[in-house]
């Protein structure tokens, strides 16, 4: 939960309304795209049940295609995780600073000294330690979970102290051409569903980390999933139930607007509140899972040794250091328009990796222990590579000079394969 709910169910809401005409039809997106998560956790519980080791995708890659095939995986996936933690810091800088007084808030460097700091504090926790680092994390998702309970029960339970202006939104897709423009306004309705269900696998990056992994992986990513998805069709239902379907489609922020018609002006001040509770757990999941991915490519010889290094308290230290630095280093590059959309286009291919690595090994290696096997296979791997192809295409096709970058990044990787690959014989030579 910790490492999927962030800010951005607050605002997809009236994104997806924007697209679907009805009620009935923003629902059941939001039940698609979570069946979605739910298929794709299935698919990567048996990988994570049979592989408990850390590195993330790069571990099922490795086993299935070789050590360049994996270091590309897990190259591509350290990428992704330091932009997504450079936004996310970002985003708390803003809504921070939106909370502070005046007269501090208007510096120019204010939001992101505010998103260096939430870096460096979990960072600090994180090297504090295993126990110190799950505590944190549960405590968050804990308080993140109970945060939008209390929204959705607040929609349902207090009075609409003024009923919110409605601005007719654009007619949405469906509305313009009928039944012709459907699959597009369901495509990108759906895009912005799957987008805010992402982080479903962040237990895959701990799996050495469970004590019992191959009963505690599955349960996790599972579990997680549904949690999510009951979560996700609770605050649309309690939205919906606020404001009218024109409205919802119309709002930048759907949630501060139903925050407001509820407490007046101080719903605003609660909503970015919620926002920065969710966001701060977002951050500590990433800290805590994109160091293990240059651990284990570290480990396993990829990486030089010293980035393997574990500190007293079970932490991959100078991994940890790396990533908060390169993530740093992102949120002082300043513009993240690009780079989001970079680090979408290199999340949806990671999951079609890891389908692919799940396929090759159930052919490769039939004997590798199971405790969990895929529920449906092998239709449940097509329907995920399906979604997640259409997926690909479509960013693709929306911003391709983006999706180039994206290639280029992990073309770089390609070039540090080599490069470590030539270190051990450079080694073992002298």
């Amino acid at each position: 939960m910790g490492g999927t709910i962030g800010a951005g169910i607050l605002r997809t809401p009236g994104l997806v309304a924007a697209q679907l005409p009805s009620a009935e039809l923003v629902l059941a997106a939001w039940l698609a795209g979570g069946l979605y998560a739910l298929v794709g956790a299935v698919c990567i519980a048996e990988l994570a049940a049979a592989l408990p080791k850390a590195g993330g995708w790069y571990v099922y890659a490795e086993r299935a295609f070789g050590k360049r095939v994996g270091f590309l995986v897990g190259w591509t996936d350290w990428l992704a995780h330091c932009i997504g933690l450079a936004w996310v810091a970002t985003t708390v800088g803003e809504y921070g600073q939106a909370l502070l007084p005046h007269a501090i808030s208007q510096g120019p460097y204010t939001a992101r000294i505010l998103a260096l700091l939430a870096i460096g504090l979990f960072s600090l926790i994180q090297l504090r330690g295993l126990r110190a680092g799950s505590a944190s994390q549960e405590l968050l998702s804990l308080a993140k979970a109970v945060a939008f309970l209390a929204l959705v029960a607040a929609c349902f339970l207090l009075p609409i102290q003024a009923a919110p202006p409605i601005a007719p939104p654009p007619p949405a897709p469906m509305a313009i051409a009928g039944w012709r423009s459907l699959s597009l306004a369901v495509v990108l309705a759906l895009q912005a569903v799957i987008t805010t269900y992402d982080g479903w696998a962040s237990p895959v990056y701990f799996a050495e980390e469970f004590s019992e992994p191959g009963r505690d992986l599955p349960r996790s990513l599972i579990g997680g999933v549904l949690a999510v998805l009951v979560l996700y069709l609770l605050i649309n239902l309690a939205l919906l139930h606020v404001l009218p379907i024109a409205q919802l489609a119309s709002s930048n922020l759907p949630a501060a607007a139903a925050a407001r018609a509820l407490a007046g002006p101080l719903g605003g001040l609660l909503i970015t509140a919620l926002a920065l509770v969710s966001l701060l757990g977002l951050i500590n999941t990433v800290v805590m899972a994109a160091p293990r991915i240059l651990f284990g490519l570290s480990r396993d010889g990829l990486l030089p040794s010293f980035i393997a290094q574990v500190n007293g308290g079970g932490t991959p230290s100078a991994a940890l250091l790396l990533t908060s630095t390169a993530a740093a280093a992102l949120v002082l590059a300043g513009s993240f328009e690009r780079l989001l959309t970079m680090g979408a286009v290199l999340y949806v291919s990671l999951p079609l990796a890891g389908i692919a690595s799940l396929v090759t090994l159930r052919q490769r290696e039939p004997e590798l222990p199971r405790p969990f096997l895929t529920w449906g296979y092998p239709v449940s791997p097509l329907l995920i590579t399906a979604v997640s192809l259409a997926f690909l295409m479509g960013s693709t096709a929306n911003d391709w000079l983006s999706s180039l970058a994206a290639l280029a990044l992990v073309a770089t990787g390609y070039g540090v394969s080599l490069l470590a690959e030539r270190r051990p014989l450079a080694e073992e030579t002298s």
